[in-house]
């Protein structure tokens, strides 16, 4: 139980003292840079499924 006990203070010790956090405006920019990432990657995924279901509909009403 005691090995529990020094586990858990030493890990509070790292996070409240020897942890360095962002300021909020880094923050903010980088929660900025996530979000476009994610939506162009959304529009690249969105236009290659659109793209492989047009080839295929026009495969498939060559061969139907």
């Amino acid at each position: 139980m005691e090995a529990l006990r020094s586990y858990l203070r030493e890990s509070w010790q790292e996070f409240a003292h020897r942890t360095t956090w962002p300021t909020w405006i880094i923050l903010q920019r980088s929660a900025v840079v996530v979000i476009v990432a994610s939506l162009v990657f959304a529009l690249i995924v969105f236009a290659m499924d659109k793209g492989l279901s047009t080839v295929l509909d026009f495969v498939y009403s060559i061969f139907a």
